[in-house]
């Protein structure tokens, strides 16, 4: 099934991005417009100015900041752990993690890994509820999984909104699912893995093939 393609990206690119990698330089060219050319190619995303100029729609959401603690041979350790997604809320979501010594810098870097691990998703009616051609839930029934959080996503009828914890509901608004179903399970208050059980079955969209009617 198709997905609705976002504005066109048409963002001036920075004079200062001078890019590392081939990828990177074939963006910083024009030679590459689409981003779904650079999430199919295969090819590992290590510069954020790819996402930043193909996507510049997209939207950044911290979901979580926390102070963790690791006693070494010369005493404890203190670092803050930052949790964050982007997205456009058409399409396309991305999760990160971020660590250091200060909270703002954790933030920044979980931004950043956020956007490196931006994917594609696939949305449609797959509601026998619904049967509508609108691209507002998820195709089919998913599952994702972070540690010992579980949860499943089911398409829901247009107008039922996203029935799912605070959490996975940001992750799921953020990426363009306006209704769906969940079922999650185990320790669902821990932010890092709610949200990254949620950002899996998203990501777990496009794992199945989608048969139209009548093909093979």
């Amino acid at each position: 099934m198709a997905r609705e393609q976002g504005p066109p990206a048409n963002q001036p690119v920075s004079e200062d991005w001078i890019p590392r990698t081939k990828l990177g330089a074939l963006v910083r060219e024009g030679k590459i417009k689409d981003i779904d050319v650079v999430l199919n190619s295969g090819q590992p995303l290590r510069e954020v100015e790819i996402i930043e100029t193909l996507l510049p729609e997209l939207e950044e959401d911290v979901l979580d900041v926390n102070m963790v603690q690791r006693m070494t041979d010369s005493g404890r350790r203190v670092k803050f752990r930052a949790v964050a997604i982007v997205g456009n809320r058409d399409g396309y979501i991305g999760f990160g993690q971020g660590r250091d010594k200060q909270a703002g810098p954790a933030i920044r870097k979980s931004i950043m890994d956020a956007k490196l691990h931006i994917v594609g998703i696939k949305r449609g009616c797959g509601s026998w509820e619904c049967g509508c051609e609108d691209l507002h839930s998820v195709p089919f029934q998913v599952v994702g999984k972070a540690g010992s959080v579980g949860i499943e996503l089911k398409p829901a009828p247009r107008g039922l909104g996203i029935a799912s914890g605070a959490t996975a509901k940001k992750v799921l608004e953020m990426a363009g699912i306006r209704d769906v179903w969940t079922r999650s399970w185990g320790t669902t208050r821990t932010t890092l893995n709610f949200a990254k059980a949620t950002y899996d079955a998203l990501r777990n969209t496009t794992t199945m093939r989608i048969v139209e009617a009548g093909g093979r």
